[in-house]
């Protein structure tokens, strides 16, 4: 007969158990909710390939449009943040999904390039809480020590958005135009945006707002939960930052992760919204066939993200798993230029490139946790996201207007490869004991 002390530790919940559970039952949806968000984001690429003639967009003007998001994004994002902590997740991610939506849908309707720019930009306003909002939203559930690979797992849902839209929205263009009299990008917008819409309306039936108040757990899991949240707040308590806005907004780790954050951001959103061009230019056909190529970066990048994520909490190193895909920027897109004409490994490199610049992104906003709690982590996630993030409107911007005025986006690709080695290097500078422990 088992003795009751040996009774009571076998039925303990098993940690690793619980937070399967859990992941499996979060991560699915919020994941379909980003790559119905990014798929909103990024489409814009596709739709420039016959939207730019269209409409009489010069590279510069569409970069500038394409920019222009992260404005909205940067006006929006720290308030939407703290609204979540006071309203609650469920009720803030399906106010933000249908208003994106309807915004995204829009866009068929565009007829000048001013009302381009508008639109761009209220999209971004409009979707400003939303990553940083389910980085908070993550950390409500998953301690530190296991919250890189549920971040990269999220995260991945960008190049997912990648594999599925690419294919998708280079398919709708292409299949779609003059129905009903409307060109096929006009389409691709309209389409495009009704996932968006339904998974903001089963939002508010399938979110919980936090583990006390999910019903699918057992009170001996959200007891776990609990503990293990409760020691690491415990841990960082000595951090005024993690109490207070005022000392968060003067803490140099936030600014010097914001920094890295608009690094990754110039080199991230810079493979999205011009992968399709710099794909189309290795002359391997029309549209669609374009769209189904440009899956192959994306899906080689979700697995390493993933792959990347798990080797990073399995060690408890961080550092080093950021600044190895930052270096995997900077070789890939100096290698795809220095390559242009020799196709196939071009393409291998622009791959390479995809890899790094969504691995930077995964593993960001792993670290911010390690260093804040409470508002600071509410206010420095949507700080870093949104002011880091304005590195996505410098980056097709400036490789639109280098286009326009040399003719080429070769020395575009060579600015952001040139961030990545920046942001390397600032990755280096955080402190190995903050971040590995």
């Amino acid at each position: 007969m088992m003795e009751p002390e040996t009774i009571a530790v076998a039925s303990r919940p098993d940690p690793t158990a619980i937070y399967r559970r859990v992941a499996l039952h979060l991560m699915p949806f919020l994941m379909l909710c980003y790559i119905a968000a990014y798929l909103d984001r990024i489409n814009v690429g596709f739709a420039k390939l016959n939207m730019q003639d269209d409409l009489g967009l010069s590279n510069a003007a569409y970069g500038l449009g394409a920019g222009l998001f992260f404005i909205g994004y940067l006006v929006f994002e720290v308030p939407s943040n703290l609204v979540m902590m006071r309203i609650g997740a469920r009720r803030t991610i399906a106010r933000i999904m249908i208003l994106w939506a309807i915004i995204s849908a829009a866009f068929a309707f565009v007829g000048a390039p001013w009302q381009f720019y508008v639109l761009r930009f209220l999209l971004g306003a409009a979707e400003a809480g939303f990553y940083p909002g389910v980085i908070l939203y993550l950390s409500y559930w998953f301690p530190s020590v296991r919250r890189a690979k549920m971040v990269a797992l999220f995260v991945g849902a960008v190049p997912l958005a990648g594999m599925i839209g690419a294919p998708l929205s280079g398919g709708i263009i292409q299949a779609m135009h003059g129905l009903m009299g409307l060109q096929g990008w006009r389409w691709m917008f309209l389409i495009e945006a009704v996932p968006s819409l339904v998974l903001g309306l089963l939002a508010l039936k399938l979110v919980a707002d936090s583990p006390a108040s999910a019903r699918w757990l057992g009170p001996g899991e959200r007891r776990q939960i609990e503990t293990d949240l409760a020691a690491e707040r415990e841990a960082t308590a000595h951090d005024a930052s993690t109490t207070s806005l005022r000392a968060t907004l003067a803490n140099p780790r936030v600014w010097l992760m914001t920094a890295i954050c608009f690094c990754s951001a110039i080199c991230s959103y810079g493979v999205s919204f011009w992968l399709p061009t710099l794909v189309q230019q290795l002359s391997f056909g029309n549209t669609f066939t374009v769209g189904l190529l440009t899956t192959v970066p994306f899906a080689a990048a979700f697995v390493f993200m993933f792959l990347i994520g798990r080797s990073s909490d399995r060690h408890r190193e961080r550092r080093w798993h950021l600044v190895v895909p930052f270096a995997l920027v900077c070789a890939g897109l100096t290698t795809s230029v220095v390559l242009h004409g020799t196709q196939w490994a071009a393409f291998a490199a622009l791959t390479v490139a995809a890899i790094g610049a969504y691995s930077t992104t995964a593993m960001l906003f792993s670290i911010p946790g390690l260093f804040l709690g409470g508002v600071g982590m509410a206010a420095g996630v949507a700080l870093i996201n949104s002011l880091g993030g304005l590195g996505g409107f410098t980056s097709p911007y400036i490789v639109g207007l280098v286009a326009d005025a040399t003719g080429t986006t070769d020395n575009g690709v060579y600015f952001i490869a040139a961030a990545a080695v920046v942001g390397a290097v600032l990755t280096l500078a955080l402190p190995r004991r903050l971040v590995n422990r």
